[in-house]
């Protein structure tokens, strides 16, 4: 029973149906409060112990970072709590969960902190961070591993230049741009950016001036090998996990605390 509870626990599943699945099982009554701290207790270990774990063993010279946003009771508020990300991707192309943490915003103190976290368990090696242009991340990013290059994420960029055009040019601006990706090398790959931002500063100058304002940063996924390109210069690998930590939490809904959060979210990383 206590292990059936559990699964369904980190599955999402809502107390009200956790009860009606004791009672299914032949159980005479719903869960009692002291077996659901029970339940508690043994998640919050393994989440301890997954949080806490070493990383000085490998290296991940590619990091990817995001954050997703769930609602939690504090005090008797109830709050958009951050529950930030952090995934790399080690020499050998596997990649890991390296750590999490929840917070009621994506300040640079919360990013600051998480990074530093990650850092004193032994992350180093990191040549590339991927993220969103969030500025609190990025300069969180500066603080702590100021060797590291920052890729932002050409999948949010293009998000932002469709907001900036016409709906009906949206298509258009977005073929335009993604030739910039297209390319088989460096050289290429600049050469084609300066034509594109030349074709779309008669168009659109808003988006060509986007594209030059951001170019450094865009394009930093130019510095490491080619057969990594398409790995790094998004964050889509972290998209799927935030969707799967959504899909959990939005069963439960408004959580009661944030450990309760963190307990959750953080099983469905550790899977």
């Amino acid at each position: 029973m206590f292990a059936v509870v559990m699964e369904a626990y980190v599955h999402g599943v809502s107390t009200r149906k956790v009860d009606d699945l004791v009672k299914a099982l032949g159980a005479d009554t719903s869960i009692s409060k002291s077996e659901v701290s029970r339940i508690c207790a043994n998640l919050d270990e393994d989440v301890a112990a997954f949080r806490d774990r070493p990383l000085a063993d490998t290296t991940y010279p590619y990091v990817f970072l995001e954050a997703t946003y769930c609602k939690a009771r504090v005090g008797r508020r109830v709050v958009s709590q951050a529950v930030g990300v952090a995934v790399g991707v080690a020499a050998d192309g596997r990649r890991e969960v390296l750590g999490f943490e929840v917070g009621e915003t994506e300040s640079q103190p919360f990013w600051t902190t998480f990074l530093r976290s990650l850092k004193a368990r032994g992350l180093g090696g990191v040549k590339l961070v991927i993220n969103d242009a969030h500025t609190g991340l990025t300069a969180a990013i500066q603080t702590v591993f100021a060797g590291a290059s920052w890729q932002r994420c050409r999948v949010h960029f293009m998000r932002n230049v469709l907001i900036a055009v016409p709906k009906t040019a949206g298509p258009i601006v977005a073929s335009i741009i993604r030739t910039i990706f297209a390319q088989p090398d460096t050289e290429h790959v600049f050469t084609q950016f300066h034509e594109v931002v030349r074709m779309l500063t008669r168009s659109h100058p808003k988006v060509a001036d986007m594209l030059e304002d951001a170019q450094d940063d865009l394009l930093a996924f130019c510095q490491f090998p080619f057969q990594h390109w398409r790995q790094i210069w998004s964050t889509n690998p972290l998209e799927r996990v935030n969707k799967e930590i959504k899909r959990r939490t939005d069963v439960v809904g408004t959580f009661p605390n944030p450990a309760a959060l963190l307990r959750l979210a953080g099983h469905v990383l550790i899977e």
